[in-house]
């Protein structure tokens, strides 16, 4: 067993530029990082700017650090797709290379009509935008009939809201299994997600209760060959859920607060190998385009990774990148086609540029190399620029 550990922490939705492709996806301009920084008059993130997060790209108010403390660099996206479950599998090593099925003018009724048949409540929306909204909207009349409000957005997503007093979580999860069993080929939406919230009219809030029902990943995963070489894997947040639960234990989080507090638990004392999410950069604030909050969020992570830093070991390797852009500037509420940025930190690591990598796929790759692997997936590891052996 090898005695080496790494941990990847996907920051959700901070992107660090277009990609190549931005304007088939509608999102030239995008990115979630630059604008950012530029809407604050510039960052203030020390720790980040140590990291080496300053020579990935221009950041205002973040020149590249004189002398970095980790590697850093550029991921570009190769499978086709914005999304989280696109995203996260090419980290893992699995490209695809035909997106999932969006719904831009909502869901067939016959889809629909089977749903409410087997869930045994009617569908009283059907419609594409923002959760929030929609459940201003609609929330009222949920409570009044316990009917089920269904409702996707660019991405490819079947979800599903429901009030905790009128539908018990035990229930939404079980219709939303049914969802994801109806949902195939050609109708197989990447993730049925269920949205159980509280509140009343003027008020209603969508609680922590969330679940993402994943499609089963078509190949092999950088988590199922850690898992055939009995190396323990930890998720943190959504991770589990976006690989179907195959081969990695949950770790569902309330939000970014308890994800770090989770992520610093296991550095000081996991083995192996920890996929940790951190969902609020994207839930709460790129969705809802939240600037100061988004930023909020870049100081709370940037105030825990000298913790982080610290309690690693001397065989470990601690990546932090993204899975897609959300730029919270852009009049769109989605994700955005960005490039994504990349951190490696560890006592190992050798300070300075990894470069810009064509593919999600060589983190993965590298994880794999470093952990003693033969898998690469559809990457190839960047270790040897990185690390002294």
């Amino acid at each position: 067993m090898t005695p080496h550990r790494a941990a990847i922490i996907v920051l959700d939705g901070v992107g660090i530029g277009e990609a190549a492709d931005a304007a088939a996806y509608g999102d030239t301009g995008s990115n979630t990082l630059g604008n950012v920084a530029h809407a604050v008059g510039g960052f203030s993130l020390p720790n980040f700017q140590r990291a080496g997060l300053g020579g990935v790209a221009p950041l205002d108010g973040m020149p590249p650090a004189a002398r970095p403390t980790g590697a850093f660099g550029l991921m570009q996206p190769a499978s086709a797709g914005k999304d989280s479950t696109t995203g996260h599998w090419e980290i893992a090593g699995l490209r695809l290379a035909v997106p999932f099925p969006t719904y831009p003018e909502g869901f067939s009724w016959e889809i629909l009509d089977e749903f409410a048949a087997r869930t045994g409540r009617e569908v009283i929306c059907n419609e594409v935008g923002s959760g929030t909204a929609l459940l201003d909207r609609w929330g009222a009349e949920h409570v009044r009939s316990g009917a089920w409000i269904v409702y996707t957005s660019a991405d490819s997503v079947f979800q599903v809201a429901a009030h905790e007093s009128v539908v018990p979580l035990a229930e939404l999860y079980a219709a939303c299994e049914i969802a994801r069993a109806i949902l195939v080929a050609p109708h197989n939406v990447s993730r049925v997600i269920a949205r159980p919230f509280t509140g009343s009219a003027g008020a209603w809030q969508r609680t922590a209760n969330r679940r993402d029902f994943s499609i089963v990943p078509p190949g092999e995963t950088l988590i199922d060959a850690l898992a055939a070489a009995g190396i323990a894997r930890t998720g943190v947040g959504k991770v589990d859920d976006l690989f179907a639960r195959r081969g990695i234990e949950g770790g569902h989080t309330s939000g970014n607060a308890e994800g770090i507090a989770r992520i610093l638990a296991w550095i000081r004392s996991g083995s192996g190998f920890l996929f940790g999410n951190l969902v609020d950069f994207d839930q709460l604030y790129g969705h809802r385009n939240d600037v100061p909050g988004f930023y909020k969020a870049l100081q709370e992570f940037d105030d825990a990774l000298p913790a982080f830093s610290s309690a690693l070991h001397e065989d470990d390797l601690l990546f932090i990148t993204a899975d897609h852009g959300n730029d919270p500037t852009t009049p769109s509420t989605d994700h955005a086609r960005e490039n994504v940025p990349l951190l490696a930190l560890g006592p190992r690591v050798r300070p300075g540029t990894i470069g810009r990598r064509a593919t999600f796929a060589d983190l993965g790759a590298t994880v794999a190399d470093w952990m003693g692997l033969t898998f690469r997936g559809a990457g190839q590891s960047f270790l040897p620029v990185m690390v002294t052996r």
